[in-house]
């Protein structure tokens, strides 16, 4: 006969098997938010190829989500310098295509110079993969992986990314810091916060501070003595020196003369390559045998939408990347959503019942709510190009556009974020019995099914125009 000790321990054991299939995120101290607004960044670094654009992460919604934001500009020819970050992060390519090299530790170079070049006194180059990124694509940066980009389009590449540094991989405090191998870059998020006590503490223990000028020398090596340099590098000093970049003012985005000569297959068949890659790996769950860590696919595109999850040709399209199709997600606890939402449209309330959402509006504008748990709207006004909100678990939200299409990306903390909508065919309404909804809002019974059935649609909803405070929005 079972006892009470043991019908305890089988208790625990599910409650922590059901709480880590949810989610391995602590409950914040900081979401205590009435108020949440659209962001613009409010940070700028300047580049010889490139412009970085932040955001604070000292805002309220921002410490809630436990994120930080930026956003990269990269002008053709512009190499992004090679760096690392303290959390895993979620890259969405805006605009343009270029390459990408992501260095896994004790992987080995499989990108590797022809033999058959003649007799060259050269050294012939080999390295990690390369990976080809072009719009819309979602790139997976695992935290303490080094990572660089260039730009071998025509156009600029703009490319927004959110860190999740409150994150388990992040074992250090809530600031985004980016750790760069080369160069002399500026701090991008230079408005941070101090904890002076506890690192997880209450708001009131944080002072907000400036970080130090810029030195003459910012990477890595610049604090190691150039005589051990030398050594491990097996070079001479004069040589090792050169790894500080002193007095280097290019920034944290470099141009490069001519063209960035790399080790990689040609264009289209790389590219054909990566489309099987993801059509073998659609819908299965990683076993440890078809992909390694080193071949591990990091990029998938969403922003196609001939592969969208969700279209209404009148009202627009949905497309998820998560854990199931790009399974280095799960080691990173982030997914995203690409939407477009067209004129006259609804993306009908809803709300996620694991994880944060950060959006990033890439085009248009739309009319946006945002409700608490009390019923208080914490936002409600319009969200534009280029603005961030931040919508917290559990916070019920709709968004409505007028004349404008609206496009935007929503980065959210959990690989398997879950969505529940609260109007429409598959939603929490339709699941209520008629009787139930009738007494719940004091209504007759024909207006309870109305209510319930009205809506055939999920997920997005064409609207005619009606006059009123949406279409003056």
């Amino acid at each position: 006969m079972a006892t009470p000790h043991c019908f305890f321990i089988l208790s625990l054991s599910l409650l922590l098997l059901f709480h880590g299939s949810f989610s391995l995120r602590q409950p914040r101290d900081e979401c205590q938010v009435d108020r949440i607004n659209a962001l613009e960044p409010d940070n700028r670094v300047e580049c010889e190829a490139g412009v970085i654009d932040s955001w604070n992460p000292n805002e309220d919604q921002f410490l809630c989500a436990g994120v930080a934001v930026v956003r990269w500009t990269i002008e053709p020819r512009g190499l992004l310098l090679p760096s690392y970050s303290n959390a895993p992060q979620l890259v969405y390519i805006v605009r343009g295509r270029g390459v990408t090299g992501i260095s896994f530790a004790g992987c080995p170079e499989t990108f590797q110079e022809s033999q058959q070049l003649g007799v060259s006194t050269r050294v012939q180059d080999k390295h990690q993969k390369i990976r080809r990124f072009r719009q819309g694509d979602v790139i997976a940066i695992p935290a303490g992986v080094p990572h660089w980009c260039y730009n071998d389009g025509n156009e600029p590449v703009v490319a927004v990314s959110v860190l999740d540094v409150h994150n388990r991989a992040n074992q250090l405090d809530m600031n985004p810091r980016h750790f760069y191998v080369a160069g002399n870059p500026e701090d991008m998020f230079q408005q941070r916060f101090d904890e002076t006590r506890d690192p997880r503490g209450p708001r009131e223990t944080r002072r907000p501070f400036m970080e130090p000028t810029q030195r003459e020398c910012n990477n890595l090596f610049c604090g190691m003595d150039t005589r051990f340099l030398a050594e491990a590098f097996n070079v001479n000093e004069q040589l090792a020196r050169k790894l500080r970049n002193e007095n280097d003012v290019r920034g944290n985005i470099v141009r490069v003369e001519g063209n960035l000569q790399l080790v990689r297959p040609p264009r289209t068949q790389q590219e054909r390559q990566e489309q099987l890659q993801r059509e073998r790996g659609f819908g299965r769950r990683p076993n440890g045998l078809e992909e390694t860590y080193c071949s591990a696919r990091i990029i998938e595109n969403i922003g196609d939408p001939t592969r969208a999850d969700v279209f209404v040709p009148e009202a627009g399209h949905v497309r998820t990347v998560n854990s199931h199709n790009l399974p280095i997600l799960e080691r990173m606890q982030l997914s995203a959503s690409h939407v477009v939402l067209r004129d006259n449209s609804v993306r009908l309330p809803h709300l996620h019942m694991n994880a944060h959402s950060v959006l990033y509006a890439v085009r248009g504008q739309a009319q946006v709510q945002v409700v608490d748990e009390n019923g208080n709207a914490v936002f409600d006004g319009n969200v534009r190009e280029g603005q961030v909100l931040t919508v917290p678990q559990n916070f019920a939200v709709v968004k409505r556009t007028d004349k404008d299409v609206f496009e935007y990306v929503a980065f959210k903390t959990d690989d398997n974020a879950m969505t529940n909508d609260l109007a429409g065919r598959a939603s929490t309404m339709r699941a209520l019995p008629v009787e139930v909804i009738a007494t719940a809002y004091r209504l007759p019974l024909e207006d309870a099914r109305r209510l319930k059935f009205a809506t055939q649609e999920t997920t997005l909803t064409s609207v005619r125009p009606r006059p009123g405070r949406w279409a003056d929005a």
